[in-house]
């Protein structure tokens, strides 16, 4: 008999206001922050939640976060390496872009957001065509993470009807400490410099195009200045033989840190630079114009002069009185320090509001994400002339409530599954677990461990200065503390009957104490009452507790030790029972069953072991995790468990599982299961056979703690990664075998996949076919084409293979048919019996060109090109037939011309050295000739259309505007020009 389980599924992810692995952005109004695998938008002002980014199924952590200039696109990059474009109003995907190998680590779009250029952790520079979801090329030539990428704006001076390009120019900066200036043109690097002696973090082009600002992990900030004469002009060679400078370095200006400088943003309206270079603040550098410089040296010029007559001094007469307006300004005189914005965290990044975010007294608005787990949005005030009171940000707006600055250490909950406690060093925190809102946040020491207290009114807190801090939830106070031991408490447990609790320590004792309460208004029974502990006896034991825990049926009570021992103790007596011996490393956490029959304990070893608490006898040791075990908990009323790991991973394992059964049939035993004879067994015998249910995978750091529901339907898990996440008891049932099938099938996908990345020309490196390195090195290609397959580009590739090969054979089978109706009479084809077409295309009713080109249809346009590489050269030649007969039908003619131009650029050597082709591609080139020549007259008859109907427009307006004022021609027309900037005219 096959054994089933219920699956269990992750529903909610909560306590993440803003996580530390990627940037952030704000509009004004709105943040638009990372949340491990998710982007959420929180409305600063009101502190909530306006909409959350979430792909069901997709657990890469968010790295990069950009807007496009379309305002309702965003770009968001993730560490597997993909680039998800997001539609803002409908919190959907757009597109999905996959061609990096490791985590996005820099995004620009370019001017009008049709072009998106991304820099990684695996040195390329790729840039895609968003409007036509592809990849365009792969730039390699950066021996380090890319860490800024930006488009150089040219051709500034090029008439509206030229086709020439806005932006073809990208200037990138890396680890390598070297910056470099792509041309997209000729899609390769026509610059390199070595930008500064150490990392280069940061870089941002100023409002007007002229200047790029770059930061270094040195703390120093250097300008270079565009040429955008030799950026138009393209590459060339001066008279001398050198090769002209896109950029050229123009001088450093100063910080008041040495720190690295993580980022660098210009105010996109007000002139304002910042720079962030220490960890807690942002330095705020106000641009001066030309003017307030002469002005304020002529001040400074005046002054001099005046002191000078004071002392009685006779100033010389050098002559050059305009010496001083004459002078240039330097570079670093524009940019001085205006103030500092401190936060009360790390910060991750900071952002500009933009238009939004700037009132019309010039306050500006800046936002930072901290690394803390928290938003902030301060206030920078205008400059003023007043010397006494300097300007100072302000804080306008935090936002940390809804969740914890540190790791989530322990969590509880509350006998009826609706109150959740968590507890970190410095926040103590109850949550509606239905709702998933914070309703108490209350200040606590470190927190270790916790519990709620009979009757779920009061939490107690275990503190790592040994300290017991109890709380009222109603009044949402701190009702007592209690110094329980003079180390830190490593555990709490309630007893059974609710009438006491037993705690452990570092300081080698276990304590036991009873639960009181008593009246807040001393005999008033109306009063509140508040539980309080009473010390009764105390346990010495030779080495420091770190779990204690109480059997259900209330007579044992089990310790474990820091010397890897288990010690197991009549509760009653506190005498001796058990020790339980096997761990490597100190036991960290353990559980007893509800029968009591069962003890499991995880240790530091990365094992599990289960023990009977009869004898005492290990039953199953597991090696469970790939690092330590933190948390153990059997599920109610079972023998199933609980385990976390700082491998980042929650696993459910069964405790008792079904083994193999012996029966004794006269004096020969047989075995039920293989039914051979096992002469050797007297008695009937149960082996257990202990296996893992279920693995899942969702945190982004290590697991400290968890918590099962009392009823069993779910469990809550606490993490490094500051978010709690609740796995949900789904109705979907797991059977073991087909869980092992699908787990085999998902690692070779993923091992398939990554063999066909597998990337052995590297920069200055060669591979030959064993993968050693030749003897000479061989140089990487500076440009290279966008691939990277993955499990749905690969299960699309065989899909569209499974496709041809259905329609190939429908065709063979039509064509028997009619070549063997070809000599026969009328009588003969009538009684001649109908071919036995394959049921999915008799099922749908299509023809095997119309099935083709349907399954070619459902394949995203994302991953359609790697699809296509996946298949061998005769599907290739099949697929070309399909081509050709689609472009007599004039089906599709857009991705038709697309799929037939990918695949001469991929294939061009087989397909011209094979003769058969030339049936193919002569009569395809007519047929897509043509059906291209219709669509571009289609085209250029509705664009007539449409300028006919604007010029109609155009005519009423103005003989309307005629007709109401008497305006001359040119003020009409300026009105009407006015009138298109102000609203839309609905044609």
């Amino acid at each position: 008999m096959v054994r089933s389980y219920f699956r269990h599924g992750p529903t909610e992810a909560f306590g993440l206001v803003c996580s530390a692995s990627s940037n952030s952005v704000f509009d004004g109004k709105l943040a638009y922050v990372p949340a491990l695998e998710d982007v959420l938008v929180w409305n600063v002002k009101r502190g909530s939640m306006a909409a959350m980014w979430h792909e069901s199924g997709h657990r890469a952590e968010v790295t990069c976060i950009l807007r496009s200039p379309k305002p309702d696109t965003f770009a968001v990059g993730y560490s597997d390496g993909s680039i998800r474009v997001w539609s803002a109003s409908s919190t959907s995907v757009i597109s999905t872009f996959n061609g990096h190998k490791k985590a996005i680590t820099a995004l620009a779009f370019d001017q009008d957001g049709s072009r998106l250029a991304s820099g990684s952790q695996d040195t390329d520079l790729i840039v895609w065509d968003v409007v036509a979801e592809a990849g365009l090329f792969r730039l390699r030539g950066h021996r380090d993470q890319i860490t800024a990428v930006k488009f150089l704006d040219t051709f500034t001076n090029v008439p509206s009807t030229s086709s020439a390009s806005g932006s073809a120019f990208i200037v990138t900066a890396s680890k390598d400490s070297f910056l470099k200036v792509w041309d997209l043109s000729t899609q390769h690097c026509v610059q390199t410099t070595l930008a500064h002696r150490a990392e280069v973090w940061s870089l941002d082009i100023n409002p007007e195009k002229n200047l790029i600002f770059t930061g270094s992990s040195e703390g120093e900030m250097k300008v270079w200045r565009i040429d955008s004469e030799a950026l138009s002009e393209g590459l060339k060679e001066s008279e001398s033989g050198e090769i002209t400078k896109m950029i050229r370095p123009v001088t450093t200006i100063p910080l008041s840190s040495k720190h690295r400088v993580s980022q660098l943003l210009f105010h996109p309206r007000l002139q304002y630079l910042a720079v962030q270079s220490h960890d807690r603040s942002v330095e705020i550098f106000r641009i001066r114009s030309e003017e307030e410089i002469r002005k304020k040296q002529a001040r400074r010029k005046k002054r001099a002069r005046e002191k000078k007559k004071e002392k009685g001094q006779k100033e010389p007469d050098t002559g050059d009185e305009g010496s001083e307006e004459e002078r240039e300004i330097d570079l670093v005189e524009l940019f001085t320090p205006y103030l500092i914005v401190r936060s009360g965290g790390k910060i991750r990044s900071f952002d500009f509001g933009g238009e939004m975010a700037t009132d019309t007294k010039g306050n500006a608005q800046i936002f930072l994400a901290l690394a803390s787990n928290a938003l902030e949005v301060h206030n920078i005030p205008p400059p003023t002339r007043s010397k006494e009171n300097p300007p100072e940000a302000a804080k306008l707006y935090s936002l940390d409530l809804p969740g914890h600055r540190t790791d989530i250490r322990t969590l509880s909950l509350s006998s009826d599954d609706m109150l959740l406690a968590s507890a970190s060093n410095g926040s103590l925190k109850i949550w509606n677990i239905k709702t998933t809102t914070c309703i108490r946040t209350l200040d606590c020491g470190h927190a270790i461990c916790s519990t709620f207290l009979p009757n779920d009114r009061q939490i107690a807190i275990g503190t790592k200065n040994g300290e017991i801090l109890i709380y009222d939830l109603a009044s949402a106070s701190l009702v007592d503390t209690v110094k329980a031991h003079t180390g830190t408490l490593w555990s709490m447990h309630i007893r059974p009957d609710e009438r006491g609790l037993v705690t452990g320590g570092a300081d080698k004792d276990i304590k036991f104490w009873d639960i009181e309460e008593k009246r807040v208004s001393g005999d008033d029974p109306r009063s509140t009452a508040i539980s309080s502990l009473v010390h009764t006896r105390t346990l010495k034991m030779t080495d420091d507790v770190l779990s204690v825990r109480y059997s259900p049926n209330g007579k044992l009570l089990a310790v474990s030790l820091l010397d890897s021992t288990v010690k197991v103790f009549y509760q009653d007596s506190l005498k001796f029972f058990l020790s339980l011996y096997g761990h490597k490393l100190p036991v960290l956490s353990m559980d007893i069953s509800h029968d009591s029959k069962l003890i499991v304990t995880c240790s530091a070893d990365k094992n599990v072991k289960i023990w009977g608490l009869d004898f005492g006898d290990c039953h199953k040791s597991i090696f469970a995790h790939d690092e330590s075990v933190m948390q153990v908990a059997f599920e109610k009323e079972s023998h199933y468990f609980w385990t976390v790991s700082k491998d980042k991973v929650l696993k459910y394992w069964d405790g008792d599982k079904v083994g193999v059964f012996f029966l004794l049939i006269g004096p020969r035993p047989i075995n039920v299961e293989t039914r051979s004879v096992d002469p050797g067994l007297r008695a009937l015998r149960f082996i257990p056979q202990f296996e893992k249910i279920q693995t899942l995978e969702g945190h982004h750091g290590e697991v400290w703690a968890l918590a099962v529901s009392n009823r069993g339907n779910f469990v809550v898990t606490g993490s490094h990664d500051k978010s709690i996440r609740v796995w949900e008891k789904l109705d979907d049932p797991l059977f073991l075998e087909e869980e092992r099938e699908r787990d085999l099938e998902r690692l070779y996908d993923a091992n398939l996949a990554e063999t066909m990345n597998r990337d052995v020309d590297r920069i200055g490196i060669g591979r030959d076919v064993d993968g050693a390195d030749p003897s000479g090195a061989q140089e990487q290609v500076e440009v290279a084409q966008v691939t990277k397959q993955t499990t749905e580009t690969l299960m699309a590739g065989e899909k569209i293979m499974e496709a041809l090969d259905v329609a190939d054979a429908d065709i063979a089978l039509l064509a028997e048919f009619q070549a063997a109706k070809s000599g026969l009479n009328e009588a003969q084809i009538s009684a001649l019996p109908a071919p036995a077409r394959n049921p999915l295309l008799a099922m749908q009713g299509l023809e095997a060109e119309a099935h083709v080109l349907q399954v070619v249809e459902k394949v995203p346009s994302t991953a359609l090109q790697d699809a296509l590489l996946v298949l061998p050269f005769n599907n290739v030649l099949s697929l070309m037939r399909y081509l050709n007969e689609w472009a007599r039908r004039g089906w599709n003619i857009v991705l038709v011309s697309r799929i037939l131009f990918f695949i001469l650029r991929t294939h061009h050597h087989q397909i011209v050295t094979n003769r058969v082709m030339r049936t193919t591609l002569i009569p395809l080139r007519k047929h897509l000739r043509d059906a291209l020549q219709k669509q571009k007259e289609t085209m250029g008859y509705n664009l007539a259309a449409l300028q006919y109907i604007q010029r109609q427009n155009e005519s009423r307006r103005t003989a309307r505007f005629y007709e109401e004022e008497s305006f001359d021609e040119e003020r009409v027309k300026a009105r009407i020009a006015e009138g298109k900037k102000r609203k839309r005219v609905v044609l």
